[in-house]
């Protein structure tokens, strides 16, 4: 008759950043874990009170929103944003791309050119770039924010793709060389590949950033969901009427932070599953033949 052996659940593995909290540290956790969520209860509970309390939640307050004509206007303001992140995004990402080559040039000239430009537009804030281009440049609405969005993102990214190259370790840059490799080949077959699962989760939080920053596009009268919602608030004749735009605008504005992020999740999960990128099987050494002059 055979025995069967119950496995004890495996204990947390202590690491360098802190040590395995004991029973005490785990109690006084779960009861900051429980007062953190009441608070937050409370507090969820507190809006929703007051929300109710200043008629926020009658029909005469939601029934605009179920007009044709608004419904479109939010449509085409949301598709405005779209169009505008979309430009952004993919420009960012080239000039944050282009920025990075300069700064990682072994030319000085280039490399000094791509840090000035890099730590300029890095420190300019946003709405000032977006209102300088479109008032002293004279510049459409659109171009200008997307403009404005590509200088700040851009040289943001060029840091994050700097920084992730240079995370690579150093023996894959020296063996590509040893194999004849130029410095282009290098950084875009070899460091490149294995840089990206690094730079990934920054990539999409600062594609969030930019998402959210379309709407300062509003300030200068292009016509993004937020200036959608303002337009529609403008009009309703009754108290407090950004209260339920704003209900309207935000979770959409949530929703699409949230499949940013979920995108980049799922980017993640493939390249793991990818292939190309698993380590390959060594094979158990085996007597071979010796070299001239071996015994």
């Amino acid at each position: 008759m055979t025995k069967t052996r119950t496995l004890a659940p495996s204990a947390p593995e202590a690491t360098a950043l802190y040590d395995i909290p004991g029973p005490v540290a785990r109690r006084r956790h779960r009861l900051y874990g429980i007062a953190a969520t009441v608070l937050i209860a409370a507090l969820l509970g507190w809006i929703v009170f007051l929300l109710f309390d200043t008629d926020q939640f009658t029909a005469q307050k939601w029934t605009p929103f179920e007009y044709k004509g608004i419904q479109e206007l939010l449509l085409r303001g949301l598709g405005n944003t779209l169009k505008a992140f979309a430009y952004a995004a993919v420009l960012s990402l080239a000039l944050g791309a282009v920025l990075a080559v300069g700064r990682l040039s072994e030319h000085r000239v280039l490399r000094w050119l791509s840090t000035v430009l890099v730590e300029f537009f890095r420190a300019m804030p946003v709405l000032v770039m977006i209102f300088f281009i479109f008032v002293a440049l004279k510049v459409q609405p659109l171009p200008a924010l997307v403009a404005g969005l590509t200088l700040y993102n851009g040289s943001v990214l060029a840091e994050v793709f700097r920084t992730g190259i240079n995370s690579v370790d150093r023996g894959q840059r020296e063996a590509a060389y040893a194999l004849g490799m130029r410095k282009t080949q290098v950084t875009t077959f070899v460091l490149a590949p294995q840089a990206i699962r690094a730079m990934l989760p920054t990539i999409i939080s600062q594609l969030v950033v930019a998402l959210k920053d379309t709407s300062l596009g509003y300030l200068i009268t292009y016509e993004e969901f937020l200036h959608a919602g303002k337009l529609i608030a403008s009009n309703l004749d009754y108290d407090l009427p950004f209260i339920p735009v704003v209900m309207v605008i935000s979770p959409i504005y949530i929703g699409l932070c949230m499949l940013l992020s979920w995108f980049a999740t799922w980017v993640a999960k493939r390249e793991r599953r990818n292939l190309k990128t698993r380590a390959a099987g060594v094979g158990p050494a085996e007597p071979g033949t010796l070299l001239p002059g071996g015994q």
